[in-house]
């Protein structure tokens, strides 16, 4: 094919409003246009199967009504509102009101137990909180706990110490003028998963969203063209899942589909044929489980996919075959965070994509290798991926997060001078492609060798009885440490012998691998701890190990 990255990212340059504000431009510009408020925003499908279509003017007039509302408790520019719901239009009319009245919009994930809620209400200080049955009495629980919470305005969940959504809104006019807000404005308080730690609120600014652009366009390979309708599993509380999905969509006046309830591979399939969705965004490992269950799956759905953006752990070279083959479409794998929005990725459609690669630097960012001096490495050598506050032309990024919410130091540390420290570690080709080589914290030495768990891991998913994998170091006293596996059975799996597989998987991994990266030892469990989008939560099980071996700290 031919190869248009060179050109692609040499020219880019970032053109940044210097007011800019999300709502305005993913919902009302819309709706300002009659021919064009009549185009479908929202697709939606309840868990019980009921579905809706919101149109960008009925969205519009929501965010209206809900943002004189929040006027009408008192809520300032600056002020936090909560947001709890599923993947329902609701929940984008309330982002979409918090950033009209200038507020700042906090989206939580959907079924976090109540002390993760109260934790988070209490950290961002929310004024309000807008819920739904998913996470309604959770945050009313947590309400004891986060004195700043004064109201609770909540859709489908009746309590005497709620407002109800549909009471509130009756008694709202539908016009609204928007709050002027500076692109750097803060405008979105997204909470990181816990995949490495602690979750931590990561403020960022209105021109997050242009900042997203080129990485979501071109992984979707060239997002948009006439018809494309867009569809991610991903939790609508995420980075990945709003700035690297749905505002981006909605961003181009395109259709999005939301979907509540969970995602069984026979229901992915479903929706992606039953809404003729052309582009989504998945993690790994949905595409694992639908390999796993339906190898073939174009034999009976109707697919129309054209993109297909994959991200929050590497993608193996197993799985990117098997996209190419059963659903008609090459991967394009990405890697960013909440931090930095999406700065390297694949676009199938501009240049190659390289199976087990994370890709090319997106055009607008620039991205260095760095070691422990930070120094820039050489090509082929391990380094922390850094994100420079500019781009090579010297404008500044705006997908950068400007801070983390009440944690000065923590934002200070997280940068060498201009570099943005990501904490993950990779390796650069000549070619200019990234490959992913772990955490910083992930990487442990064996008998003087250095070990990063993604190769054993995904050597392991290749062999057919293992579903899911996880390689930690466990403390060693003779060695420092040594390898182990945690692995997840495939539901055709016979272990009727755990030694014996263990020893098969041990055998396995030995072939095709060095000596010192075979798992010591091998764990079989019926699932690894994740996130609710589905990373591995991999500072779960090293905490275990240590606590195994007495280790404190």
């Amino acid at each position: 094919m031919n190869d248009q990255y060179p050109e692609l990212y040499q020219t880019f340059q970032w053109l940044i409003p210097s007011q800019f504000n999300i709502a305005q431009a993913c919902v009302h510009r819309w709706a300002e246009n009659s021919v064009e408020g009549r185009r479908i925003a929202i697709y939606h499908e309840d868990a019980a199967g009921i579905r809706s279509i919101w149109t960008y003017t009925r969205l519009a007039e929501t965010t209206r009504q809900l943002a004189n509302g929040l006027i009408k408790m008192g809520v300032q520019p600056g002020d936090r509102v909560a947001i709890a719901m599923d993947q329902r239009p609701e929940a984008i009319a309330a982002c979409m009101a918090a950033f009209s009245v200038g507020a700042v919009a906090t989206p939580l994930a959907s079924g976090l137990p109540v002390d993760s809620i109260a934790s988070r209400l209490q950290d961002a200080g929310a004024r309000v909180a807008i819920v739904d049955t998913e996470s309604g009495a959770s945050v009313l629980a947590a309400q004891a706990r986060c004195p700043a919470l004064s109201q609770i305005v909540a859709l489908d969940f009746a309590h005497e110490a709620v407002m109800s959504w549909r009471t509130l809104l009756a008694r709202q006019p539908s016009t609204f003028r928007d709050v002027a807000t500076r692109s750097d404005s803060a405008a979105l308080l997204l909470y990181t998963s816990g995949a490495t730690g602690a979750p931590k609120g990561v403020l960022l600014p209105h021109s997050a969203l242009l900042g997203s652009l080129p990485g979501f366009v071109a992984s979707q390979n060239w997002f948009p063209l006439k018809g494309d309708i867009f569809w991610t599993p991903l939790e609508w509380a995420s980075n990945a899942g709003l700035l690297n999905g749905i505002l981006p969509a909605l961003y181009f006046g395109h259709a999005v589909v939301g979907a509540q309830g969970g995602y069984p591979p026979a229901r992915v399939l479903e929706i992606l044929a039953r809404y003729r969705i052309t582009n989504a965004f998945v993690s790994p490992a949905m595409l694992r489980e639908l390999a796993a269950q339906f190898p073939a799956p174009r034999q009976d759905h109707m697919l129309t996919l054209r993109a297909l953006a994959v991200g929050g752990e590497s993608l193996s070279v197993s799985n990117f075959d098997w996209c190419a083959k059963a659903l008609g479409v090459t991967p394009n794998e990405v890697y960013g965070l909440a931090e930095t929005g999406c700065v390297i990725g694949n676009s199938a459609g501009r240049w190659p994509a390289r199976p087990g690669s994370m890709g090319r630097v997106i055009p607008g960012h620039q991205i260095a290798l760095l070691d422990n001096r930070g120094r820039p490495c050489r090509a082929g050598v391990v380094g922390e991926i850094a994100v420079h506050r500019r781009d090579s032309h010297g404008h500044a990024d705006p997908s950068l997060f400007l801070a983390y919410w009440n944690r000065p130091e923590d934002t200070q540390s997280a940068f060498s001078g201009d570099w943005y420290l990501t904490g993950d570690l990779a390796s650069l080709d000549t070619d200019g492609y990234y490959w992913h080589a772990g955490r910083r914290d992930d990487v442990f030495r064996v008998s003087g060798h250095r070990v990063g768990p993604a190769a054993i891991e995904d050597c392991l998913l290749t062999h057919a009885a293992v579903a899911g994998a996880a390689v930690v170091a466990k403390p060693d006293p003779n060695h420092g440490a040594s390898v182990k596996a945690y692995v997840v059975l495939a539901p055709n799996a016979h272990h009727e012998n755990d030694g014996a597989l263990q020893a098969e998987l041990q055998a396995y991994v030995r072939h095709q691998l060095a000596s010192y990266q075979t798992p010591r030892e091998i764990e079989f469990v019926d699932s690894l701890p994740t996130t609710p989008a589905g990373t591995l939560r991999r500072h779960v099980l090293r905490a275990r190990e240590l606590q195994q071996a007495g280790v404190t700290g």
